[in-house]
């Protein structure tokens, strides 16, 4: 994978995608989905959300944010079971995450916070908060980046490896650029009106990459 060309987001469709799902059907160094963020500026904070579906146990990535001068400048990352990695400026927490118990793995819904001011990340699961972390507290995210889904950036737009992956299924993505956590959890939980996103899932400005299919969501 080598550097995007400037006029990469001038291509990216522009749609609703509401019941739909991104689908990653097998592991790879290529497939993936490229996101643009509707950001007027650099961010001093963020909230971050999406649902996904998986059987995986190893590493894998579930949203990679690189600039050209920092690969993690926001990554979410399943290092292993029971943890999820938050990186804000090539930076990380861990989050200690409970695991489903059962047979049936399920639909996992995942919001990620973060603010300057005080260097406060939050992590929610199904609606559940995590005791709260704290890193890069006056640090400002740059706009300058690429958002990709199903890979993690080693480079920007690039750099991709097989074993960090995400197979499985995607939706429900939403970043906004003020503290709406509760917010968007009360919105996403009762499918009420989502408040006005940088990037969200009923207006997605989005290209795929390798085999990446879009279906319904499975009822």
């Amino acid at each position: 994978a080598g550097r995007l060309p400037a006029c990469l987001f001038l291509s990216l469709l522009h749609t609703d995608l509401h019941g739909q799902v991104f689908v990653f059907p097998k592991e790879s160094a290529d497939a993936h989905v490229i996101l643009n963020m509707n950001n007027k500026g650099p961010l001093q904070t963020f909230t971050m959300c999406l649902k996904y579906f998986t059987d995986l146990t190893r590493p894998y990535s579930l949203f990679s944010y690189a600039t050209r001068a920092r690969d993690n400048e926001i990554l979410l990352f399943k290092e292993k079971p029971g943890e999820l990695s938050l990186y804000i400026g090539g930076e990380s927490v861990i989050f200690k995450v409970p695991e489903r118990t059962g047979t049936s793995a399920g639909w996992e819904h995942v919001c990620a916070s973060w603010e300057s001011a005080t260097g406060i990340a939050e992590l929610w699961v199904n609606g559940s908060p995590l005791p709260r972390k704290g890193l890069r507290k006056g640090y400002t995210v740059s706009d300058q980046g690429v958002i990709i889904l199903g890979q993690e950036q080693d480079s920007f737009g690039g750099g991709f490896d097989a074993k960090q992956s995400f197979v499985g299924e995607i939706a429900d993505v939403y970043i906004w650029d003020h503290a709406t956590l509760i917010v968007a959890l009360q919105a996403a939980n009762d499918d009420s009106q989502v408040p006005l996103s940088i990037l969200g899932w009923g207006s997605l400005q989005y290209q795929t990459k390798g085999y990446v299919v879009l279906k319904p969501v499975l009822v």
